[in-house]
């Protein structure tokens, strides 16, 4: 049960921060293009990299549960 809460609580995190860090952009992009506020671009790339860093955490994730599940294994053709 553990594994389980642990599982669902990563899938949760990592698709709720990437909406979040995707949603900050847009709502941040929009506010300066219409003058409403102006800030440094320095924090539209933070915001980037932050949503980068999620996609690689979901992307790492979701491929060590994949090779865990599914062994790979290499057979030599050189006979």
């Amino acid at each position: 049960m553990k594994e389980a809460l642990k599982n669902h609580l990563i899938n949760l995190f990592n698709y709720e921060a990437f909406i979040f860090v995707g949603i900050l952009m847009t709502i941040g992009t929009s506010l300066k293009l219409f003058g409403f506020y102006d800030f440094s671009s320095d924090w539209f790339w933070l915001l980037a990299g932050l949503g980068l860093v999620v996609e690689g955490t979901i992307c790492l994730l979701r491929q060590r549960r994949f090779d865990r599940k599914y062994k790979i294994v290499e057979v030599d053709d050189k006979k």
